[in-house]
């Protein structure tokens, strides 16, 4: 294992902080009138439940920062192993909510094995390329191995019929697989394969194909449920216009009054938007940048192959997720069921989130972006730099 040179990027860690935190108050405001409809009445029932999970995101998010990434190298394989087994077992034995099964229970525990499974790939691709740089180039024992892991996870993802996930691993296994020096022209044909098949799946529902014609405007039955999802977006893009330049105050949301009914997960950054207005929006976005910056920073800096993909990967599957939320919200993109990262409620998405990001800053104590004073034994032949001898 290598000596650690450097002390965590406070930057990175702070823009992290600052926005598990801001969900706090953020998933309060949006989730009171949906709480008090479920719960009889008690509105903190959603917030006391996002509150918890956001504590217990910070201690994950300590835990992936001073675990030694290095380690990865000899566990990777089974974390992979172990998602994939998850995401196979639960179309058979998960919890239905709103008609998919994709989240499996332990007890009283409860998680999203999809969000698992997307930092395990990204955890396997890395240590897959690190390891493989010599030969990265070749097809077969370069270039096939990890399409196959990518092809694995969005197959097996594919029979939640979870659309939005299946594009959202392809597209971080590609950007991935682009960083760690894959030949363009084997990236570029898988890449021309995944298109046409992806086009099928989408097509190869009614629910599917009504909200896509949704998304562009056709004339639907209202039976299908895809009104429901249009209202969503409309009411979704009518928060953000209220919010207007600084917002319409903190808690004075009129769309959370069951206008929206994702308010508090999928559509919060709607929200955001309404309460905080544009400069509010604005500054939360420009914190995931400086996610995205710093991690990229570290990327470079990272004196290894490993903490060069960890770190790019990890920032890439993080910056994919927001700009795929935001443009949901806005009416950019046809609704899908992606949160925004470590804002939105839900305990899987902020928990697994958060401790990917401890992974980085991990990675970000092995470079000098803030390096550590080594105190050397003076010999008996060198002064000591500093002091001073009569």
């Amino acid at each position: 294992m290598k000596e650690r040179t450097g002390h965590i990027d406070i930057v990175l860690f702070i823009a992290v902080l600052a926005l598990m935190l801001f969900s706090i108050g953020v998933v309060y405001s949006a989730s009171i009138d949906i709480s008090r409809a479920k719960n009889e009445g008690d509105f903190t029932v959603l917030f006391m439940n996002h509150a918890v999970r956001v504590l217990l995101a910070v201690c994950a998010l300590f835990a992936g920062a001073f675990i030694d990434y290095h380690i990865y190298k000899s566990v990777s394989k089974y974390i992979l192993l172990m998602a994939l087994v998850f995401l196979f077992l639960t179309p058979f034995f998960g919890i239905s909510q709103m008609g998919a099964k994709r989240w499996l229970g332990i007890g009283a525990f409860q998680f999203q094995p999809s969000e698992f499974a997307k930092y395990a790939l990204v955890i396997h691709l890395s240590v897959l390329l690190s390891a493989k740089q010599t030969y990265i180039k070749t097809f077969r024992n370069g270039f096939l191995p990890l399409l196959f892991w990518i092809g694995a996870v969005a197959g097996l993802i594919a029979f939640q019929n979870n659309l939005s996930t299946v594009v959202l691993i392809l597209l971080i296994g590609f950007l991935l697989m682009y960083v760690g020096r894959v030949r363009i022209l084997h990236l570029l044909g898988s890449v021309a394969s995944a298109l046409p098949l992806v086009a099928l799946y989408a097509l190869s529902k009614p629910y599917r194909l009504k909200r896509i014609m949704d998304y562009f405007g056709s004339e639907i039955d209202p039976a299908s449920g895809v009104d429901q999802m249009r209202s969503q977006v409309e009411q979704a893009v009518i928060g953000l216009g209220n919010g207007g330049l600084f917002g319409v105050g903190i808690g004075m949301s009129k769309q959370r009054e069951l206008f929206l009914p994702e308010s508090y997960s999928d559509f919060i950054f709607a929200i955001v938007g309404e309460e905080y207005g544009f400069v509010g929006a604005t500054i939360v976005l420009t914190l995931f940048i400086i996610i995205l910056f710093r991690g990229m920073k570290i990327a470079k800096r990272s004196t290894d192959d490993l903490g060069r993909f960890l770190a790019a990967g990890i920032s890439i599957t993080i910056i994919l997720g927001v700009i795929i939320n935001a443009m949901v919200t806005t009416g950019l993109l046809p609704t899908t069921g992606l949160p925004m990262p470590l804002i939105s409620y839900g305990g899987t998405s902020i928990v697994f989130t958060a401790f990917a990001l401890g992974i980085v800053l991990n990675v970000s104590m092995y470079t000098r972006i803030r390096p550590r004073m080594i105190h050397e034994t003076p010999t008996a032949h060198a002064k000591p730099v500093g002091e001073v001898y009569p």
